[in-house]
């Protein structure tokens, strides 16, 4: 409890700055692939990816492989249920500063 009520918990899986990362581009796009989100991270390619598959599995993102050619192609896109998530993570750190809207 604090100020006379009680915080919501931060979702641990989101708390994390990778995710949380590839969790707020993710909220402005309709889609994005493995190497903008590389980038834009500036994350090894390996710790990505198992920060990828973390946000799959929890069904907040959906992660399709495909081929361009002989390259293989990653994209992700945002779930409802990820949606859902990362909208509750911005409205506990608003709770946690006190910022109402």
């Amino acid at each position: 409890m604090k100020g006379g009520y009680m915080l919501n918990e931060l979702d641990p899986l989101l708390h994390s700055e990778l995710r949380l990362a590839v969790m707020s581009i993710l909220i402005g796009v309709e889609e994005a692939d493995f190497v903008y989100l590389r980038e834009q991270t500036n994350a090894t390619a390996g710790n990505l990816s198992v920060q990828l598959d973390k946000l799959s599995t929890a069904g907040y993102i959906e992660v399709r492989k495909s081929f361009k050619g002989k390259m293989s192609h990653t994209t992700c896109r945002i779930t409802p249920v990820g949606i859902d998530a990362f909208a509750r993570y911005v409205d506990t750190i608003k709770g946690y500063l006190h910022i109402s809207g």
